[in-house]
C-alpha cells in the first residue's frame, strides 16, 4: 500500500508537469508588493467566523438530525471533535504542509511548522497571513467532518479521532497544496474557487472508502432506520446555507465585485437545487419531504462551490438544477442499486455533486466574472479537460491514501468498528454514557 501511495503521488506530479509551462504565472508575479487592506481583512475575518459556525453548529445539527436517536450525541461528538482536531493539527503542521514553500508541486515545506515565521505584520495579499491561515483552517476542519457522514452508527469514537489526525495530514493537506498552494493542479490551471476538489470530492470519496471498509450497519436494508429529528436537520441546513456565504464569497479573500458575484450565485444555486430535489422526489416518491428540500439545498451549495467565483447567474441556475436532480438520484437510486451503506449520503451529495460542480466550472467559467477563467462555452475546451483530470487525480489519490490511513488507524486502535452489542445498544449510551432524548 505504501508503494501504491508513492506511485499515485508520482503519477499526479507527472500529469501536472505536462501542463505547468503553459499556465505558469508571468515573470515577476511573485514580486508583487502586498499592502494591507482593512476592508478585505474585516470581510475575511467575518467569513472565517461564518465557516467556523458551519462545522460544530450547522453540520452537527444537519448530520445529528439524520442519524438515529440512539446515535445523535455520538454524531455531535464526532463532528465537534473533528473541528477541534482540525484546529490543532492545522496550526501545528497542517498549514505549512498545505501552504508552505512548494516542494515539487506535491507538498508544502516545513518552514511554517507551528506557524513559525508568521507574525502579526505578515501579509498574504491584502490580508494578514494569520487571517488567511485561520480561514483555511476552517476548511480543513469541515472537510474531515464531512467524511463521517458515511459511517455514523458504527465507528469507534477513539478510532475516528486517530483517523481524523492522519487524514487531514496525509490526504487533505496534499490536495489543498496541489490546488491552492502553488502545487501541480494550480500550475496546470485547474479551477476550484472554494473547494470542489479539495473539500467535496475529497470528503465524498474518503467517506465511500471508509464505509466500504467498515461494512454495512446491522439491519441495513432489512429494518427502517428513521432519522432522529428532521427539525434539527432542517435547522442545520439553514445554518450551513448561511455559513456557506463565508465559504464561497470569502474565498475571494477580498471585499469586491467577484465576492459579491460569488455570494449571488451561491444563494441562487442552493435555492434552485432545493426546488429541483423537491420536485424530483415529489415525482418519484409522490411526496415532497423536508429532508429532501434540505438535502437539495446542500447539494446546490456543494455544486456551486468550485464555480462560485467564475460563473454567471445563468450558470448558477443550471448548476443548481442539475445538482438537485443528480443528487436525488445518486442518493435514492444509485446507492441502493450498488448496495453500499453511506449512512448520511456524504458520497452521494458531496462526492457526486462536487464532481458535477468541478465539471460545470469547466463548462460555464465566464471571463466577464474573472479574466483568468474561461470555460468550454466561452471558447476554451481545454479547461474542461483540465477539470476532468483534476477530478480523476483527486479521486484516485484520496481513495488510495484514505485506504492506507484506514489500515494504519486500525492497527493503532485495535479496529475501527464498535462491537455488535454497542451498535445495537446505540453509541450515545455505550460510548458517551448519555442520551439525547428521554424515551418513555
Amino acid at each position: 500500500m505504501k508503494k501504491l501511495m508513492v506511485v499515485c503521488l508520482l503519477l499526479t506530479a507527472v500529469l501536472g508537469s505536462a501542463w505547468a509551462e503553459e499556465t505558469a504565472p508571468p515573470p515577476g508575479a511573485d514580486k508583487i508588493v502586498s499592502t494591507l487592506n482593512s476592508g478585505d481583512t474585516a470581510w475575511v475575518i467575518m467569513a472565517t467566523a461564518l465557516v467556523m459556525m458551519m462545522t460544530p453548529a450547522g453540520l452537527a445539527l444537519f448530520y445529528g438530525g439524520m442519524s438515529r436517536y440512539k446515535n445523535l450525541l455520538n454524531t455531535f461528538a464526532m463532528t465537534i471533535a473533528s473541528y477541534c482536531i482540525g484546529s490543532v493539527v492545522w496550526v501545528m503542521w497542517g498549514y505549512t504542509l498545505a501552504f508552505g514553500p512548494d516542494k515539487g508541486g506535491i507538498i508544502g515545506g516545513l518552514d511554517n511548522l507551528f506557524m513559525a515565521g508568521i507574525g502579526v505584520n505578515s501579509l498574504s495579499g491584502t490580508i494578514p497571513t494569520i487571517v488567511f491561515a485561520l480561514f483555511q483552517m476552517t476548511f480543513a476542519a469541515i472537510t474531515v467532518a464531512l467524511v463521517l457522514g458515511s459511517i455514523v452508527d458504527r465507528m469507534k469514537f477513539s478510532a475516528w479521532l486517530v483517523f481524523a489526525v492522519l487524514w487531514i495530514t496525509l490526504v487533505y493537506c496534499p490536495i489543498a497544496h496541489w490546488v491552492w498552494g502553488n502545487g501541480w493542479m494550480m500550475s496546470m490551471g485547474a479551477l476550484d474557487f472554494a473547494g470542489g476538489n479539495v473539500v467535496h470530492i475529497n470528503a465524498g470519496v474518503a467517506g465511500l472508502v471508509l464505509a466500504l471498509v467498515l461494512g454495512k450497519r446491522i439491519g441495513y436494508g432489512k429494518e427502517a432506520m428513521f432519522p432522529s429529528s428532521i427539525s434539527l436537520t432542517a435547522l442545520g441546513a439553514a445554518l450551513l446555507w448561511f455559513g456557506w456565504f463565508g465559504f464561497n464569497a470569502g474565498s475571494r479573500l477580498a471585499a469586491d465585485g467577484v465576492a459579491a458575484s460569488a455570494f449571488l450565485v451561491t444563494n441562487t444555486s442552493a435555492a434552485m437545487a432545493g426546488l429541483a430535489w423537491m420536485l424530483a422526489e415529489w415525482i418519484h416518491n409522490k411526496r415532497p419531504t423536508v429532508l429532501g428540500i434540505a438535502s437539495g439545498i446542500v447539494a446546490g451549495l456543494v455544486a456551486i462551490t468550485p464555480a462560485a467565483g467564475y460563473v454567471n447567474l445563468l450558470g448558477a441556475l443550471i448548476i443548481g438544477l442539475v445538482a438537485g436532480v443528480f443528487g436525488f438520484f445518486s442518493v435514492a437510486i444509485l446507492k441502493h442499486k450498488i448496495g453500499y451503506d453511506d449512512s448520511l449520503d456524504a458520497f452521494g451529495v458531496h462526492g457526486m455533486c462536487g464532481a458535477w460542480g468541478a465539471v460545470a466550472t469547466g463548462l460555464f467559467a465566464d471571463p466577464k466574472i474573472m479574466d483568468s477563467a474561461r470555460g468550454l462555452f466561452f471558447g476554451n475546451p481545454k479547461q474542461l479537460g483540465i477539470q476532468l483530470l483534476s477530478i480523476l487525480a483527486t479521486a484516485l489519490y484520496t481513495a488510495v491514501a484514505t485506504f492506507i490511513v484506514i489500515k494504519v488507524t486500525g492497527l493503532l486502535t485495535g479496529g475501527l468498528r464498535v462491537s455488535r452489542e454497542e451498535e445495537i445498544q446505540g453509541l450515545d449510551n455505550a460510548i458517551h454514557g448519555e442520551r439525547a432524548f428521554e424515551i418513555s
